[in-house]
């Protein structure tokens, strides 16, 4: 094997360190080697080996730990001359299984107990695949709500909220991916969940109702909405998680909340506890729909709220 080696500083003591761990590791050195990166000592780029293939290389990276890759990854083991024969490989790769490409240039090795669903999760690589686009990121609407053990079926698609500006290409290949933008994000308003490969930042519990209440279209309707409010609800904590996410919430978000609460699923203490919230920061409310998707009708109004009340609104039996 042939590495390329930058020093940057204590060469004789690094010498000793490469030395050593070449005679222990062997063919396996590049795995090593490449951990040492991070001491900022020196740099070493990807080995050069006649006998180093894609799949053995993408096998000694699921050994060691490593569930994903990018392209940009392959190409820096410097295995492949051709960049033609570099996609067909990769092509090859994915219609056996052995990875899947659930984004433009990035890539997840099949776990062996997902090879028979046929699909990853995405959950999985979720969190790896924002580090590669560089973008924050949180789990959101019914996937948190699931995670949060509020929801009642497993959603077809996974909901990601990010930040602007939107991605102008993203994969065809990875549809299960539902994605959403807000200018910010409430960093604080997170929680850490552990996953299988690491962890995954999703929602809070008021965020996600939040969440669920202004993408209400996008999650089936406001039933769909209440009926996961009312598990939800125990878990909402207004006085804590309120400051958190109020700048980011829009205002006709929180009345259409609050009626739900008090009016549809009868948790009237949360409900109270949110209209003294938007009153003691004098937040201004006049009359809005509480659907976004039916005619408005300024006949039928809830008075506190400033509601217009222009659809029926029944929860599920659970």
């Amino acid at each position: 094997m042939h590495y390329v080696i930058v020093f940057m500083k204590k060469i004789s003591k690094l010498e000793g360190i490469m030395s050593t761990t070449l005679k222990k590791y062997k063919r396996k050195a590049h795995f090593c080697l490449s951990k040492l990166v991070n001491n900022k000592n020196f740099i070493i780029f990807a080995p050069k080996s006649i006998d180093m293939t894609l799949q053995k290389w993408i096998k000694d990276r699921a050994i060691h730990g490593y569930p994903t890759f990018s392209i940009e990854d392959v190409r820096n083991t410097g295995m492949y001359s051709s960049e033609q024969i570099l996609q067909n490989e990769l092509s090859r790769l994915c219609a056996n299984k052995t990875i899947a490409n659930v984004y433009r240039g990035f890539y997840v090795i099949f776990p062996v107990h997902y090879i028979l669903r046929g699909s990853i999760p995405a959950s999985y690589y979720i969190d790896q695949l924002m580090s590669y686009l560089g973008k924050p990121y949180y789990v959101c609407m019914l996937s948190a709500a699931e995670h949060l053990g509020a929801a009642h079926q497993r959603p077809q698609q996974f909901s990601v909220m990010t930040t602007f500006p939107k991605r102008r290409v993203v994969s065809t290949r990875n549809v299960t991916i539902d994605w959403f933008y807000r200018d910010r994000l409430p960093e604080e308003a997170f929680i850490i969940k552990n996953t299988e490969t690491g962890t995954i930042r999703i929602s809070n519990p008021l965020l996600t109702a939040a969440d669920l209440i202004q993408y209400q279209q996008h999650v089936g309707g406001l039933s769909r909405v209440a009926t996961i409010l009312e598990e939800l609800a125990e878990q909402i904590d207004i006085r804590n998680q309120f400051r958190l996410i109020m700048s980011y919430v829009k205002t006709v978000t929180w009345q259409r909340l609050g009626y739900i609460l008090e009016k549809i699923i009868d948790e009237t203490t949360l409900a109270d506890e949110l209209y003294e919230q938007l009153y003691s920061k004098s937040v201004h409310m006049v009359y809005k729909p509480l659907s976004t998707s039916a005619e408005d009708n300024p006949s039928n109004r809830d008075s506190r709220w400033k509601i217009n009340i222009n659809v029926q609104i029944e929860t599920d039996d659970i």
